[in-house]
């Protein structure tokens, strides 16, 4: 069973009960947010401030911080040093089932035995909402989320992608002041994580709910966020919109992080820098002299013989309205391109590439000690 067998338009806002309910959301802040265990620090003063309503990604590797940062939101951990706040209002001694959060997991952990409208009503019950109350507004839910028809079922009865939307569901009924996911996709195939991905962040803007995701894959967090943030080793390294962070990276390893990169050699001067033969303006100031090049697979052109440096084609992958092709350059760097889906490449030809006219994130170039 797909995911898109059971989608439903969302229902208009006088028929259900959260939409109708709906609010601006809550201003979530961290400050100085320090997290040890034991020895070992984990996040190191980190600051976040999300406005009301806001959907912030925080992204990274594995071991960055960013499940433990989720956790001191959720009050699942307390942090060493710092405060959260909820709507200006200090949580961070505030136990989890006191800060009307909602939160989604990777783990479905929905309850067997159970039907689905009884586990998307289970934290209704447990705030003592009459039973007729708690399965109108756990079908509400479930309506919003596309499987009110499946209400009876059982979860071993359900697809995944469908056992997460009802943990969705079941987040969403109490109505949270602030929604928590934690990698809610990860454990889906490709297609349902995408489609799920998008009905989440539909059903965000719809309800106004401010929400933290969090995620290692870029993908995912550029398409979902209003804000992503980047981080590394405990702490941001930078945050900003999708296109800010891809346009503009701070340092080169959020440019890695974000979207696929080349690294190629260049010369710095006077705030120019020389790829290739030609000068492109640098995104940053950096100091003279060699510097490698941070380059998108859109920012290298195929040119003609001739110009450009010239280059063989290692592979070459058909994405459906474009290529992307991966080439060895003469002095043996590899290199991505984007190109038109007409251009096919094969392996071992002789092609020229050049880089586009645009401003280019370098970094000095490490000296072999």
């Amino acid at each position: 069973m797909t995911l898109d067998a059971t989608a439903r338009a969302l229902p208009r806002t006088a028929d259900n009960h959260l939409l109708a309910a709906a609010r601006d959301g809550t201003r979530v802040e961290l400050r100085g947010i320090v997290k040890d265990f034991g020895a070992s620090r984990v996040l190191h003063g980190v600051d976040l401030d999300i406005a009301p309503g806001e959907l912030v990604s925080l992204l990274g590797p594995s071991g960055c911080g960013k499940t433990t940062a989720l956790r001191v939101i959720s009050g699942l951990e307390d942090a060493t040093a710092g405060v959260v706040s909820f709507g200006g209002t200090d949580v961070s001694r505030t136990p989890t089932n006191k800060r009307d959060i909602g939160m989604v997991f990777q783990a479905y952990s929905l309850f067997p035995h159970l039907r689905v409208v009884d586990n998307v009503a289970f934290g209704l019950r447990r705030r003592k909402v009459d039973g007729r109350t708690s399965r109108r507004r756990a079908g509400e839910a479930l309506e919003l989320v596309g499987l009110d028809h499946l209400a009876d079922r059982y979860p071993h009865q359900l697809s995944g992608g469908q056992q997460q939307r009802v943990a969705l569901a079941r987040a969403l009924v109490t109505e949270p002041r602030v929604l928590l996911l934690d990698e809610p996709l990860s454990a889906l195939d490709a297609k349902v994580r995408v489609q799920l991905r998008d009905e989440i962040r539909r059903i965000q803007l719809r309800l106004g709910t401010t929400t933290v995701f969090v995620t290692h894959d870029q993908e995912e967090a550029l398409a979902v966020s209003d804000r992503i943030a980047v981080m590394d080793a405990g702490r941001i390294e930078q945050i900003g919109s999708p296109e800010e962070l891809y346009r503009r990276p701070a340092t080169p390893r959020v440019a890695a992080f974000i979207g696929l990169s080349s690294s190629v050699p260049g010369v710095a001067r006077g705030g120019t820098v020389t790829v290739w033969g030609a000068e492109v303006p640098a995104q940053s100031a950096v100091p003279d002299g060699d510097v490698d090049v941070l380059l998108r697979p859109e920012h290298v052109l195929l040119v003609r013989a001739g110009s450009g440096v010239g280059a063989v084609v290692e592979e070459s992958t058909f994405l459906g309205s474009f290529r992307r092709s991966l080439v060895r350059t003469d002095d043996g760097t590899l290199v991505r391109l984007q190109h038109a889906a007409e251009e096919r490449l094969e392996f071992g030809e002789r092609v020229h590439i050049a880089v586009a006219p645009v401003p280019v994130v370098t970094t000095e170039r490490a000296r072999p000690r």
